[in-house]
């Protein structure tokens, strides 16, 4: 695997993610035409959204940097690179599902909360966008594995 392509799939893949997740909240705010911020304590959503957001996104800190951790010096740029790629998968999708669940909350209850989280997920999925300069820091390559790289 080559490192231009790597990081070439890495984003395009980061990219459909969030453009997936922004069509989704486009279509549930188009089709609610009543939208309240009226607490409902008889929805259980509105009590599941926002644990379920938690739990995604410290789980995804925690769970990537728990398989980056896993990479060592002495394995290949490609082994690294793999491992890595496996690391922003996990992270991108931990992220994801708890948005996808809040857009589905928002759709069928129509209460802001659930958009408000849905959205606070998405931008947050956005700024986990891969980078050389990411990679770099998180992989802490040595000086042959940067050049190979960035060339």
């Amino acid at each position: 695997m080559q490192p231009k392509v790597f990081l070439k799939t890495l984003k395009f893949l980061h990219l459909s993610l969030v453009l997936g997740l922004v069509l989704f909240a486009v279509i549930a705010y188009m089709q609610n035409s009543e939208i309240t911020a009226q607490p409902d304590s008889n929805n259980p959503f509105l009590y599941a959204v926002p644990i379920i957001a938690i739990i995604g996104y410290f789980g995804s800190q925690f769970l990537s940097k728990k398989m980056l951790s896993k990479i060592t010096s002495n394995l290949s740029l490609e082994e690294k690179l793999k491992k890595y790629k496996s690391a922003s998968h996990v992270k991108f999708m931990i992220i994801e599902l708890p948005a996808i669940f809040a857009l589905f909350a928002f759709y069928t209850t129509s209460n802001a909360l659930p958009l408000v989280i849905a959205v606070s997920l998405i931008a947050y999925l956005f700024s986990q966008k891969p980078s050389l300069n990411k990679i770099k820091a998180d992989l802490n390559l040595n000086k042959e594995d940067i050049k190979a790289l960035e060339s």
